[in-house]
């Protein structure tokens, strides 16, 4: 993960060199980094919001063509290319958000290691600083910063969970027990060990978190607005349809008629 913690490493000593705080200094990384990542996982959300639709067509054509997979296959490529949808879309922004969030996650858990060497008479003693009600950010905080870490992630996972859960149409019922279980384990583990984890990487895990809740509530916002204009277009395509169909039964009675 050396490749992406010492940029990350030089960045936070920029950063550091700006507000003189190690601890702001985390804040402030946390912030840039996720604000960063915001553009991916805006693109996976809404690469997500038409997959209950998709996977619907998709269950149709499976069970059409449920002996002849070469038959299958062509019409799945057929929806896709219609719908223009892509399946590795909603994977492909998670796989570039991965190293760098374990990037960070090394770069957070042993600083020395991936700051550069003409800052580290400067950086040692600011890994050390006191923050808040925190003595040394290196050392771990045992309650506060652990409790905080645990919430943020569940409130944080449940948005995500139920943003998920609303794409996931009929296969939503296969991940739930899955879901439930992460939904409840994945905080608790998070709460055990920030309490033996560096107070900064924790305030980097804890600050990454509720900021993810005010990203979900956006984009809980966008997904409203993109359900509303699916159900203006589909409205549309049944106004249509209707209009097709009187106007067939007209001519079919004018030629009835004569």
């Amino acid at each position: 993960m050396g490749i992406i913690a010492k940029p990350l490493g030089y960045m936070l000593y920029w950063i550091y060199n700006l507000v003189g705080n190690y601890g702001l200094s985390l804040i402030v990384l946390t912030v840039l980094v996720k604000c960063f990542l915001y553009p991916l996982y805006r693109k996976q959300i809404k690469s997500t919001a038409g997959m209950s639709e998709i996977a619907e067509k998709s269950k149709e054509i499976q069970d059409r063509y449920a002996h002849d997979k070469e038959k299958q296959s062509e019409a799945m490529a057929e929806l896709y290319a219609k719908e223009n949808f892509n399946p590795m879309s909603g994977c492909l922004p998670m796989l570039i958000q991965m190293p760098i969030i374990m990037g960070l996650f090394a770069l957070l858990r042993n600083p020395m290691q991936y700051l550069p060497e003409s800052t580290l008479s400067t950086m040692v003693f600011a890994v050390h600083e006191p923050f808040l009600w925190i003595d040394d950010l290196s050392q771990p905080d045992k309650w506060i910063l652990p409790i905080l870490t645990g919430i943020s992630t569940y409130f944080a996972f449940s948005m995500n969970d139920a943003m998920m859960a609303s794409s996931a149409g009929a296969g939503a019922d296969s991940m739930k027990s899955m879901n439930v279980i992460m939904k409840y384990f994945f905080p608790i583990s998070l709460l055990w060990f920030s309490r033996s984890y560096p107070a900064g990487l924790a305030i980097y895990w804890a600050g990454g978190q509720f900021l993810q809740i005010f990203f979900n509530i956006h984009i809980r916002k966008l997904r409203k607005e993109l359900n509303e204009q699916k159900e203006h277009r589909d409205l549309v395509k049944r106004a249509e349809k209707e209009l097709v169909k009187k106007k067939r039964a007209r001519v079919a009675k004018v030629k009835g008629n004569q």
